[in-house]
């Protein structure tokens, strides 16, 4: 995450402002406040007021201290203040000037407490080294206590552990649904860390700020971006707000129901006064019909007959009229419902054409089709094969990769029978049908059935026969040419 005065790429990522963790306007951190004095001038005849809010682990913790000289220190600076059991803690300055004291008040903290401790002056570069060492060996000791926490069979989750910027005291955030006797894991810790070892109990609302994320709203977590003050939700204020009882849906991310369902539940009581009260039923002449719910946008009610899922809209001063018939003892004859129009939605001039749904696959369709329906054919034609049947030595093997004619009828009995008898007879011609002029003279066939040899035609030449002669052997080597005598 980024805030507003972070830059940003040319794709839009946010490149952050590269200050690790010291942004100044206080946007990367958790549970932020702005501080809306601070461009307002002191008087001169007016003090600064001596106290700042110091935060710690990127906001997860945040504590009030006294400085010597507060104007010297502004928002974003990293100090070094007095630690809860001795040594020194670094942290980062959150809010000054007169709103620390608006903070204060809220949170019930007075200025003469002894608990408040003191600012010593700005971090230097060793104290943030070392700070930058103990916070890294926060995430292995988190592990290796839910490890020990685990081996001495405690029902509790360590959330977060928190180190001191000097590396003497280790603070462990735990949750747990009853007492826990941590004496022996205390033991344990110490032990293994060899740190002043402190535990603090947490609720489950706390734990999901700590960790923080996304809510279904698509923001951050209110209960890590600026809620701190966590009141009880009941299924009360979800049935005020005419919400369908979904515990998956009316939970958050710590398993509780959400915060935010306080937010608009005064402005829906304030709404509801007008409604009548004791109007779950009122009866006509036809039968008893029952509030369903109450609609405070049209100032409406719904109800409905029993074993009857159809909904009647009734204005608020009929359902009163109705209330006072029936406390004489008279039943109307009917409801007067009211005709509740919906809006057409209105088309949007455009001036693209969407052409999402104009393409036609139905050819790939067709094709699809005629495979399954060839798929099932060739099922369906293969029989079960004779394992005692011997194969046919003459036979030649099937193609695998020829495809079956889908065109093809399968022949009946009948037809089988009767090209078996038909034998070798010669097939019928049509008599319509027109000789071609290219195709060769057929052989006659005599009455016998054998081939009769194709009249000559006497203009035909003969063909001539060269019979080559063989050449006399010449037993003398030496004579070349057998027939010349020298």
């Amino acid at each position: 995450m980024a805030c507003g005065s972070c830059g940003t790429s040319k794709g839009g990522v946010p490149t952050g402002c590269k200050d690790n963790g010291s942004c100044k306007s206080g946007g990367c951190n958790r549970l932020n406040v702005h501080d809306w004095l601070s461009l307002i001038p002191v008087s001169d005849f007016s003090k600064p007021y001596p106290y700042i809010e110091v935060s710690f682990n990127h906001g997860s913790r945040k504590d009030f201290y006294k400085a010597q000289n507060p104007l010297q220190y502004e928002k974003g600076d990293f100090v070094t203040v007095e630690g809860s059991s001795g040594g020194f803690d670094v942290g980062v300055i959150s809010v000054t000037g007169e709103l620390v004291k608006l903070q204060m008040k809220k949170k019930g903290v007075k200025e003469n407490s002894e608990d408040i401790r003191k600012i010593l002056h700005a971090s230097t570069a060793q104290e943030l080294e070392k700070s930058n060492e103990s916070k890294k060996q926060e995430k292995e000791m988190m592990i290796r206590a839910r490890v020990i926490s685990r081996e001495l069979n405690l029902q509790m989750k360590i959330a977060e552990v928190e180190m001191q910027a000097d590396g003497r005291k280790a603070t462990f955030f735990y949750t747990s649904d009853d007492r826990v006797d941590f004496r022996e894991l205390i033991k344990r810790f110490a032990g293994d860390f060899k740190v002043k070892v402190e535990m603090r109990q947490i609720g489950i609302r706390q734990e999901a700020a700590k960790v923080g994320g996304i809510g279904s709203c698509g923001r951050e977590l209110c209960c890590s971006t600026w809620l701190n003050d966590f009141k009880s939700v009941s299924t009360t204020a979800a049935r005020y707000q005419n919400l369908s009882i979904n515990q998956t849906k009316l939970s958050g991310q710590c398993g509780r129901l959400k915060c935010c369902l306080n937010y608009e539940l005064d402005t829906y009581m304030d709404a509801l006064r007008v409604f009548p009260e004791n109007a779950e039923r009122i009866k006509i002449k036809n039968g008893t019909a029952y509030l369903q719910k109450k609609d405070i946008f049209k100032n409406l009610m719904w109800y409905s007959f029993e074993k009857s899922n159809t909904l009647y809209p009734l204005r608020i001063e009929r359902v009163n009229e109705i209330i006072e018939l029936n406390t004489k003892g008279i039943f109307p004859d009917e409801l007067q419902a009211v005709e509740v129009a919906k809006k057409a939605a209105i088309a949007e001039k455009t001036d693209y054409v969407d052409v999402v749904g104009q393409i036609s696959l139905k050819s790939l369709e067709r094709s699809s089709k005629k495979k399954n329906q060839k798929a099932k054919e060739n099922h369906s034609n293969q029989r079960p094969q004779n394992p005692n049947q011997k194969q046919n030595p003459n036979q030649r093997p099937q193609n695998p990769n020829q495809k079956p004619n889908p065109n093809q009828k399968p022949k009946s009995l009948d037809e089988l029978a009767a090209n078996l008898g038909q034998g070798n007879k010669p097939k019928q011609t049509n008599p319509n049908q027109k000789p071609n002029p290219n195709q060769k003279p057929k052989s006659p066939v005599s009455a016998d059935g054998s081939a009769q040899p194709r009249p000559q035609n006497p203009n035909a030449k003969k063909p001539v026969h060269h019979h080559n002669k063989p050449k006399p052997v010449n037993n003398n080597p030496t004579q070349t040419n057998p027939e010349k005598k020298d």
